[in-house]
């Protein structure tokens, strides 16, 4: 994949137009998310949010992890992001009223 290595900025910055494109459309959404991701990391991507918000309301790194069936690294990265009150999980935060 080196040939990529110096168009993934490029990419990126598609993938996050085309998702500011389709965001108020949320059948367009779940049908292009569905089609872009793997199960599994659909999945991933959800609990990845989940880990998020169950952070916001200030539940500890133990019980997500329990309560998610994850990992604690898994719960810390989550966390490290969060505490980034510039960063995008605050601004969606935010932006939703969480």
């Amino acid at each position: 994949m080196k040939h990529v290595g110096n168009k993934i900025l490029e990419y990126k910055k598609e993938l996050v137009e085309t998702f500011a494109k389709i965001f108020g459309d949320k059948k367009l959404m779940a049908e292009f998310l569905t089609d872009i991701l793997t199960p599994t990391e659909f999945e991933a991507l959800a609990l990845r949010w989940q880990i998020v918000k169950k952070l916001k309301k200030g539940e500890t790194h133990r019980s997500i992890a329990e309560d998610l069936g994850l990992g604690i690294s898994t719960v810390t990265r989550g966390s490290r992001e969060l505490r980034n009150k510039n960063g995008g999980f605050h601004l969606m935060l935010k932006k939703i009223g969480k």
